[in-house]
């Protein structure tokens, strides 16, 4: 099955939301399912300037005083899912560069691992997702080779997103027509995967018996 994943490294409940997805499914894979996940770029502020700041002086600017209030809610959901979200150490930044590494390390097969990284660094780390040093260094660590590219790539699936009417993250697509938005319960993700197999007919294999003897593909060990 094949799910892709809108969202932005610096949106909390993208992170959340990615959170509980994973574990839902490695739960569908445990069954005998297979999931394919792509991760997508969405820009909650593309006009953000390169040059990071305090993420909280850029909240407050924009929402209001009432944003330690905001915050800390969140941050309390996020320690549900066995995450630390530092708003007081976190750095607003322009996420173009961080969504073109995610797109090379998609190319690479490391896309969902580089986004996960960039999750960390953003809300744990104190780290700017938005500087080329910081994002050389994460690459790195990801095992991702940045060859400069996935700008063009990154262009085109954020008009995707404009024209399948996309304005809000997450947004966890299925086999390209089936959406569910938010950081919904791990429940509800389970639920949402196996009624997609189901009308796809990709339905997994229920497991009767325990493994035993047997031969695979071409090779048999006798």
């Amino acid at each position: 099955m094949k799910v892709e994943i809108f969202s932005d490294v610096v949106c909390p409940w993208c992170y959340i939301g990615h959170t509980r997805f994973a574990r839902a499914a490695e739960a569908y894979r445990a069954k005998g399912g297979t999931v394919e996940i792509t991760m997508r770029p969405f820009q909650l502020n593309p006009d953000a300037p390169a040059e990071g700041e305090p993420l909280l002086a850029a909240l407050e600017r924009k929402f209001g005083p009432d944003i330690a209030q905001m915050t800390s809610q969140v941050t309390g959901v996020a320690e549900q899912e066995g995450l630390e979200l530092r708003f007081e150490h976190a750095v607003s930044s322009n996420t173009a560069q961080a969504h073109r590494l995610i797109q090379v390390a998609t190319a690479q097969g490391r896309g969902e691992e580089m986004a996960q990284r960039l999750f960390q660094a953003h809300f744990t780390d104190g780290l700017d997702v938005g500087d080329t040093e910081v994002l050389a260094k994460l690459a790195a660590e990801a095992g991702v080779t940045d060859d400069g590219e996935g700008s063009a790539e990154v262009d085109e699936q954020l008009a995707r997103a404009r024209q399948l009417g996309i304005s809000g993250v997450p947004l966890f697509l299925f086999e390209g027509q089936f959406a569910v938005s938010g950081a919904q319960p791990y429940e509800t993700f389970v639920a949402a995967l196996e009624e997609v197999a189901e009308r796809t007919g990709q339905k997994p294999i229920t497991v009767l018996a325990a493994p035993a003897d047997g031969c695979a593909d071409d090779s048999c060990a006798v």
